[in-house]
């Protein structure tokens, strides 16, 4: 039996869809109350039964968690880089993953949980996953201190040899709909640039960055679930690990590969960032690969222009893995 926390999310239902494609049916699923959006990322998918989140807490608390548990892949989280709430985000996204390591480490479960690219910060550490540079990173908000707490609490009880870590770069993909302002920009220009035949991106604040020229790590949420079922199926392997292409694109590309996939002329205009958002905005991120490399990891990452395309796709019907 297989567990995944965060099941009805954008990752967790992808995740469900590649465990299915592999086959595997036996899963419980855990999320908190399901929106009727979030209901349609999990209504064509297989498994046994489905476990609000703060009862699972207290069957593993209370160790009456029924039958064999194979693994667990926890992926529920406050992801919201908006939220500002640390002692909420302490709880639900530190204390609560703190309870699940525990049992599986004690019961010989096997532990795969969602870490962030959010623990970079600015950069000024680099972006390797390597555990020395991972004592040094400084996020830039509350959402990022939170993975990072928890990544520190992991390498402190020397649990790095026991369970596996999953920093997620900018994914983006089929399942996001319910996602609201924290779905990816693809998702939330589609319908504008199919209607309006215009996408407006960010203005840059910083002088070494042109309007656009912003970069990030976007990586399709195929391949980013893909990379994760292999730490499923190679147990051996525990750590830290980034999961991104490897490779930093701007705005401008991710843009003007949705006007190609549309076989539109792109149109781009740039507007304010939020002022509240500007100090805690990444201008650049780019996963360090060789430790996953190392793990023995060596499928692809799909192209950003293929990733956008096939997306496209997906969202002229809104259809959902």
């Amino acid at each position: 039996m297989i567990i995944v926390t965060g099941a009805a999310g954008f990752i967790g239902s992808c995740l469900l869809w590649k465990l299915n494609k592999e086959g595997i049916s036996d899963l419980i699923l855990v999320d908190e109350k399901i929106t009727p959006e979030k209901k349609l990322n999990i209504e064509n998918k297989k498994y046994i039964d489905f476990i609000d989140k703060d009862k699972f807490l207290s069957l593993i608390e209370s160790d009456k968690m029924g039958g064999k548990v194979d693994a667990i892949f926890h992926l529920g989280a406050t992801s919201s880089t908006l939220v500002t709430d640390e002692t909420y985000l302490k709880k639900n996204n530190v204390e609560y993953s703190k309870e699940l390591a525990k049992y599986a480490v004690k019961n010989g479960v096997r532990f795969i949980y969602a870490s962030s690219a959010a623990t970079y910060g600015d950069g000024e550490n680099g972006y390797s996953d390597e555990d020395e540079n991972t004592y040094k990173l400084k996020p830039l908000n509350a959402y990022g201190r939170s993975k990072q707490e928890f990544d520190l609490w992991v390498l402190r009880n020397n649990l790095g040899d026991k369970v596996v870590g999953i920093k997620y770069f900018n994914v983006f993909g089929p399942n996001e709909y319910h996602k609201g302002d924290m779905r990816s920009v693809i998702a939330k220009s589609f319908d504008e640039v199919v209607k309006t035949k215009k996408m407006r991106l960010f203005k840059s604040y910083k002088k070494e960055y042109k309007n656009g020229e912003q970069q990030r790590d976007f990586i399709y949420v195929k391949d980013a679930v893909r990379a994760t079922y292999y730490f499923l199926e190679n147990r051996g392997k525990n750590g830290i690990y980034n999961i991104g292409t490897g490779k930093a694109r701007s705005w401008n590309d991710l843009a003007n590969a949705l006007f190609k996939a549309l076989d539109m002329s792109a149109r781009i205009e740039y507007f304010d960032m939020p002022e509240e958002l500007r100090p805690r905005y990444q201008y650049f991120t780019e996963a360090e690969t060789a430790k996953l490399r190392r793990a023995g990891y060596e499928e692809d990452f799909t192209n950003l222009e293929d990733s956008v395309k096939d997306y496209a796709g997906f969202l002229k019907n809104k259809a959902y893995l």
